[in-house]
């Protein structure tokens, strides 16, 4: 189904581990060169064997997504690494954080606002030239996916509205920027998960877990291996060549689209 990937150059950003890790396995089992991210570099040299074992090719880029300097020094080093870029895909992203309202100040908005907003708009402006590029080469589209979130359509927890309403930014800019490059070449698309099961809901009581649960049509959390293959999807442009400005809800029914 997803041949067409075999060889493209793929960035991942937040990577070594959860969603992105997972998806970086599936793009390295059809044979994908792949760059991982993460600020650190715990856990990146075995997600980088572990790709490579799994048939892709792969490296590891060390930066803080949350600076706009780190941003352009991904971007830069990739595309020294892999002579260009055919699929970027914004997931470094977190809640950064909980705080009511009337707690919130200067630290804190700008904590998670760079985590999630930032970091996806600035890489995603420095992978633009090497997006249109690949494809004014290839004759096919180039890809960006960004990872979303159900708090963006219904608002998040107590606490989490910024992060929410950060998310809904990411929802609603891919759209935005659709109108400014789909002449280009370029698909922007947004995967949005619902309670997947990752360090995210980490810390919440087993009575939390199974109430959250209680509430999904499904009855359980996602597991990141039935997030993963949407990347995939928005990626190939056999798949969804026509396919553009599209948020896809991965959430087990656990609300309407």
């Amino acid at each position: 189904m997803f041949n067409d990937l075999k060889g493209k150059r793929v960035l991942i950003t937040g990577s070594t581990a959860g969603m992105g890790l997972a998806t970086a396995r599936l793009f390295a089992r059809y044979g994908a060169r792949i760059g991982l991210n993460s600020h650190v570099a715990e856990g990146a040299a075995e997600a980088v064997a572990e790709l490579q074992a799994l048939g892709g090719e792969a490296e590891f880029f060390q930066a803080d997504l949350m600076q706009t300097r780190e941003c352009a020094k991904l971007i830069e080093a990739f595309v020294a690494r892999f002579g260009g870029l055919d699929v970027l895909i914004n997931n470094a992203g977190g809640l950064g954080g909980r705080a009511g309202l009337e707690s919130v100040d200067d630290a804190f908005y700008d904590r998670v606002m760079n985590l999630n907003v930032r970091s996806v708009l600035m890489t995603t402006r420095f992978a633009i030239p090497h997006l249109r590029a690949s494809a004014a080469a290839s004759g096919q589209t180039a890809s960006v996916i960004s990872t979303g979130s159900i708090a963006a359509r219904e608002g998040g927890g107590v606490g989490a509205g910024i992060y929410a309403g950060a998310k809904a930014w990411v929802h609603d800019v891919h759209r935005n920027w659709v109108k400014e490059f789909t002449s280009a070449g370029i698909r922007f698309n947004v995967v949005s998960p619902g309670t997947i099961d990752t360090a995210f809901h980490d810390g919440k009581s087993d009575e939390l877990r199974a109430k959250i649960a209680a509430s999904i049509p499904m009855g359980r959390f996602g597991r990141i291996e039935e997030v993963a293959p949407t990347f995939l999807f928005f990626a190939s442009h056999a798949c969804s060549g026509y396919i553009t400005g599209q948020i896809l809800d991965v959430n087990g029914g656990q609300i309407a689209p």
